[in-house]
């Protein structure tokens, strides 16, 4: 789509619904002048330079990207009337285009009824279901698994709710006996389980924590808000094959996402909430998150009076179920207009998601052929995770691990022709021994590649990415040492 032309519809249709509540006249207070502002601009864009080319598959770093221009001209097209949607008085149209995002979300996430709301954030998100988890079980913790978001931890402290965390086993999932034990003392009265973690995109066995979590009278939130639009690749099938090894299930079928990540996607449907992150998978800007939860009468958890709102109809205003006051209805106008035209299903935004799936799961087979670079672990979703081969057949010590993956990225970055933007995660010695056995654990922790690809441009460009960061890792290894398996 040509992104100049929508906007400049954008303001066509603002300016010509203006003029219908007749002229006024412009206060000169706002004025600025068109030299000084043709000035200001210029070094705007100048500065704005300075940015990572998140927009190009040779960002293969943090979990960035563009909007989709759908949704960059929805939402300067409902800026221009910059709506509040806390109250319908508020925003009015852009209140009704959140109620029906929201409902979509649901049916995706499987809900058959729900009360929800879009968010600023996915902190946000995650802090109103922990919000609505403390007053349903007072008193009670939270617990989390040793590799979820370090938001749970900081929202936690803010409610003044206990934190307990949980293993995870070699793959940085839960580890669900570890849980049983911790359920078992009483002191937990909510589960988070994280579709999509942020460091590894590794998926709690979320089908086999609910009924474990039932069985001891537990509420479970599912953070979806990286991995939580997968869900409309869980049940895809079509011809060819994708392995999980380290889960030996491989059903002879094409599956986006592996048969027990499914199951775990599947599972958010029985969930007491879950957190989403349309400015991730959803192709939004940033500034658009969303929470749902299960059951409608959480809705009391939320009531407040307010002397001034609330008043222009009898309807639930949005703010009336939110911890948020003022929220942007752009970001409901923009996620309106993409869902328009990139529905939630397979073949509407399931295949961009299914383009970096492929991408991911390509590009762990050429790194485990490469003699430069080595597995860290096999991708779930589309992040990829892997390292700088050692040099000859001795094992790989985490310092030198550390110091490469940190090397290739800072090399990468800053190559003046030819860059390419990774990113490093810290892991600790423990977790890199229980994948990598025979690695010499010289120090507490140490640094792995970590690579998102979640823009669907990341598959065309694949063989050119692998082989500049093939080349960066063969420059990495001491001049005086060979290299091989």
């Amino acid at each position: 789509m040509e992104l100049g032309y929508w906007l400049g519809r954008g303001v066509e249709a603002f300016q010509e619904w203006a003029r219908t509540y007749g002229e006024f006249a412009a206060h000169s207070a706002t004025a600025v002048d068109e030299a000084a502002c043709e000035v200001a601009f210029g070094e705007l864009t100048a500065r704005l330079r300075g940015s990572y080319p998140f927009f190009h598959p040779c960002y293969a770093g943090q979990m960035l990207k563009p909007p989709h221009p759908v949704a960059v001209a929805g939402y300067a097209a409902a800026m221009l009337v910059n709506s509040n949607n806390h109250a319908l008085d508020g925003g009015p149209a852009t209140s009704a285009m959140e109620e029906e995002v929201v409902e979509q979300l649901a049916v995706m996430a499987g809900f058959a009824v729900h009360l929800g709301h879009l968010t600023s954030s996915g902190t946000q998100a995650n802090l109103e279901a922990l919000f609505v988890a403390r007053e349903s079980r007072p008193g009670a913790g939270v617990a989390v698994s040793a590799e979820a978001h370090y938001t749970h931890a900081r929202m936690c402290h803010l409610l003044g709710v206990p934190v307990f965390t949980v293993p995870v086993d070699a793959r940085g999932r839960m580890d669900v006996g570890e849980l049983d034990r911790l359920l078992s003392a009483g002191a937990v009265g909510t589960v988070v389980v994280t579709t999509g973690t942020t460091a590894l995109g590794a998926v709690d066995p979320l089908h086999r924590i609910v009924p474990l979590a039932r069985r001891y009278g537990v509420r479970v939130h599912a953070d979806a808000a990286y991995g939580g639009f997968f869900r409309l690749l869980a049940d895809e099938r079509a011809g060819g094959k994708i392995d999980d090894e380290a889960d030996g299930e491989a059903d002879g079928e094409q599956s986006p996402v592996a048969p027990e990540t499914g199951a775990a996607l599947r599972a958010i449907a029985q969930c007491d909430s879950v957190a989403i992150d349309p400015h991730k998978h959803g192709l939004q800007p940033y500034g658009c998150g969303a929470v749902l939860f299960g059951d409608p009468d959480v809705a009391r958890f939320f009531r407040h009076d307010s002397p001034y709102t609330y008043f222009t109809s009898h309807r639930p205003h949005l703010g009336e179920i939110s911890l948020e006051c003022s929220r942007s209805g752009a970001a409901a106008a923009a996620l309106w207009l993409t869902l328009k035209l990139l529905p939630l299903a397979p073949g509407g935004l399931g295949a961009v998601l299914t383009a970096g799936r492929r991408a991911a799961v390509r590009w762990a087979e050429l790194i485990s052929a490469s003699p430069y670079l080595e597995p860290y672990q096999p991708p779930e979703l589309d992040i990829v995770t892997y390292y700088p081969a050692t040099p000859g057949s001795s094992p790989p010590r985490l310092s030198r691990v550390g110091v490469a993956s940190k090397e290739v990225m800072h090399r990468g970055m800053n190559a003046k022709e030819d860059p390419v933007f990774l990113s490093v995660a810290r892991v600790t010695a423990g977790a890199f021994t229980a994948r990598h056995a025979g690695a010499v654990a010289d120090g507490d922790d140490t640094h792995v590649l970590r690579s998102v690809l979640m823009k669907p441009e990341s598959e065309p460009y694949l063989e050119r990415l692998h082989q500049r960061v093939e080349q960066l890792a063969k420059e990495s290894l001491p001049a005086s040492r060979g290299c091989g398996r």
